[in-house]
């Protein structure tokens, strides 16, 4: 095993590259200056500096198809810092990618496919949508595990389908992130050997020198989470780089190479801040030409750039072809498994719940059954807890643990590392070939919000799990209770949120989500038992709202609207309201508000008629969001304060959700309308 590039580097070594991979390293970088001053705003110095180590990277070590930028068995590049994706854009355009020189002009500009960070599904060649910086670094872990997963479940002897290597390329920025210590344990201690990660150590960042902000010593952070670390000491040595690389993919620990850079490398302001997020200007820009000797103009490059590029490319392809073949003889030797591998959707033909009319189950449990159903029919689904398996119950019974002797395992223990968690799901379902999913107590979905805003940008079918859901939480008290959590989650663009109100709900919410391939989903489940109820049976909750049970007479004085374990609440106050008032109201439940709104206003208006205007909303988190369905004249009954300690029910009590409290308040709204 390598474990360190210091002795190699004092040994005589031949030359491998060449002028014309000096003139191509100085293309890239004057391509992302180009396009940086063209669209007057940008970060021009990690990609002057970085662009040799980027290089060596992409045409020595990268194995890729610009024809087919999402092949399965790609090398996989995550580039963590996003703001140097003018340099992005600069490899792919010259590596042959659908990535014009009229694109790269349009660096910026609205509309286009260079946007200010890399977008995922917009510019092909892209494996993730990156600059919230730390998280491009926890997706690339992700990429990893999947890689080593699917090759257990798939790769058999004389056909290795899966044996690539994730590499990401991640700045002083990025480790500082407390996502990016998360994801450093995280990948030790699951030894992802084929985790390469190249570090841009210029010691400067936004706000000026690094050590204004850190001392740390990344070899000691590193090598104590079991990485292997190798320093190339001069960022300019494409034959140092290479030799790092080389050894790096001879180990089989996760590998970090600490390259050193000069931000802004030859300009006039190199080795600053000036640098960073600004372009240079013309008068720095004419320098730097001069600096380079590069006589070209703005967007201008020489023919034999684009030839020292494509001198790279026949390697590529030939092993690209090779794959090819390779997975033609597998999918005639193995029809089953390539079948499952190219499945987009997960099987839900026989979910059913396991209860009836009457019993008492909490939604955690009811989504622990249905789990376990839709893994046995569905050997891609895998996922994990934040160190909550037994209490989020998300542990998939009777399967293995993933680890380094056994890759093939369902079970992810991610430890008490949240955002990481997340943002490693996010890099499984960006990787393909299998579905992921995570889970923690509600509350925490703060500690990872972010990512599920990622994977909401990305449109990944990510699923996230939280469980104990509301203030019926009871005694670990306002620490542990949720409030605002739910209208945060329902107010991220593209995910779709479902508080299921019992085990029949449990079951539709699953179906629709195993056949979600575009967005993330949210589980909101609760730790208290709650009755399944005969209003749920036929319950259409890929509606996002449905009624749950109508006025007897057919015309509803008013709308009772519920969620998760309000629903039984709001027809125990249906039917207080009819025999002690003789008042008929119809109940709706609406596990999903994102899905009803994307209704049509002919349905959303039969489910919520415009002229019954009494209505009242009744969930155990804030109200914020119900304004859209109650209207001026209507009330909701939610939490707008933090909760208690005490037992569960007898704080839902204190904080009004009683049926006679729902029949008071219903009464008020009636009164007033």
């Amino acid at each position: 095993m390598i474990s360190s590039l210091n002795t190699v580097l004092t040994r005589p070594r031949q030359h491998e590259f060449t002028l014309n991979d000096q003139l191509a390293v100085n293309a890239l970088r004057f391509m992302s200056i180009d396009m940086i001053e063209n669209a007057k705003s940008g970060h021009p110095g990690s990609p002057i500096g970085m662009a040799p180590l980027a290089y060596t990277l992409w045409e020595k070590f990268l194995n890729f198809n610009p024809d087919d930028p999402q092949w399965i068995n790609r090398d996989r590049f995550v580039l963590s810092g996003g703001h140097c994706s003018a340099l992005l854009y600069s490899l792919l355009h010259f590596n042959g990618f659908n990535v014009s020189l009229d694109d790269i002009k349009h660096f910026r500009k609205l509309g286009s496919k260079t946007p200010g960070h890399p977008e995922y599904q917009l510019t092909p060649g892209v494996d993730a949508s990156t600059g919230p910086l730390g998280q491009g670094f926890a997706m690339a872990v992700g990429m990893a595990m999947a890689e080593r997963h699917l090759a257990v479940q798939y790769n058999e002897p004389g056909y290795p389908l899966f044996d690539h290597y994730t590499y990401s390329i991640v700045g002083d920025g990025d480790l500082m992130e407390g996502v990016a210590e998360e994801s450093i344990n995280l990948a030790g201690k699951n030894r992802l050997g084929r985790l390469i990660v190249l570090y841009d150590s210029n010691d400067v960042t936004l706000d000026g020198p690094l050590n204004l902000s850190t001392n740390e010593n990344a070899a000691a952070r590193f090598k104590a989470a079991h990485w292997d670390y190798q320093l190339v000491e001069d960022g300019t040595d494409l034959d140092a780089i290479a030799q790092a690389i080389r050894n790096a993919r001879q180990t089989d620990q996760p590998s970090l190479i600490e390259v050193k850079t000069i931000i802004g490398f030859n300009t006039p302001d190199e080795g600053t801040s000036k640098v960073h997020g600004s372009p240079l200007g013309d008068h720095n820009v004419a320098i730097t030409r001069e600096n380079y000797g590069w006589p070209y103009a703005p967007f201008e490059y020489p023919t034999a750039v684009y030839e020292q590029f494509a001198q790279y490319a026949g390697a590529k392809e030939e092993k690209y072809q090779a794959w090819q073949k390779l997975y033609e003889g597998y999918q005639q030797k193995y029809p089953a498994a390539a079948h499952q591998l190219e499945q987009k959707y997960l099987d839900t033909a026989h979910l059913a719940s396991h209860h009836q009319v009457g019993d008492q189950v909490s939604t955690r449990v009811a989504n622990a059954e249905t789990l376990q159903d839709l893994a046995a029919a569905n050997p891609q689904l895998w996922g994990g807890s934040a160190d909550l398996f037994s209490s989020n119950k998300t542990n998939l019974k009777g399967d293995q643990v993933f680890k380094p002797s056994n890759y093939g395992g369902r079970n992810i223990y991610f430890g008490v590392r949240e955002f990481a968690m997340a943002a490693a799901v996010n890099g499984i379902n960006l990787h393909g070939g299998s579905s992921a999913y995570c889970s923690t107590f509600m509350v925490f979905s703060d500690y990872l919000k972010s990512a599920i805003r990622l994977a909401a940008l990305q449109h990944l079918p990510s699923v996230f799990i939280f469980t104990h859901d509301s203030l019926a939480v009871g005694e670990d008290g306002p620490t542990h209770e949720p409030v605002e959590q739910l209208a945060m989650l329902q107010t991220i663009p593209n995910v779709q949120v479902f508080r299921p109100a019992d085990a029949n709900e449990v079951v539709r919410m699953w179906k629709i989500i195993a056949q979600t391939n575009d967005r993330p989903s949210v589980i909101i489940a609760s730790r208290q038992n709650l009755p399944v109820l005969k209003e749920t049976i036929n319950a259409d909750v890929s509606r996002g709202a449905y009624v749950a049970a109508d006025a007897a007479n057919g015309q509803p004085a008013g709308i009772i609207m519920a969620t998760g374990s309000e629903l039984s609440l709001a027809l125990a106050a249906k039917q207080q309201l009819a025999t002690q008032h003789g008042i008929e109201v119809r109940v709706v439940s609406m596990p999903s508000m994102e899905r009803f709104n994307q209704q049509t206003a002919e349905y959303r208006e039969r489910v919520l008629p415009h002229n019954v205007r009494a209505r009242l909303a009744v969930e155990m988190a804030s109200p914020a969001l119900w304004g859209q369905y109650v209207g001026l004249d209507g009330d909701v009954l939610g939490v707008d304060e933090f909760g208690m300690s005490g037992n569960g029910s007898q704080v839902a009590a204190q904080y009004g959700f009683t049926s006679e409290n729902v029949v008071q308040r219903f009464l008020s709204v009636l009164r007033k309308g």
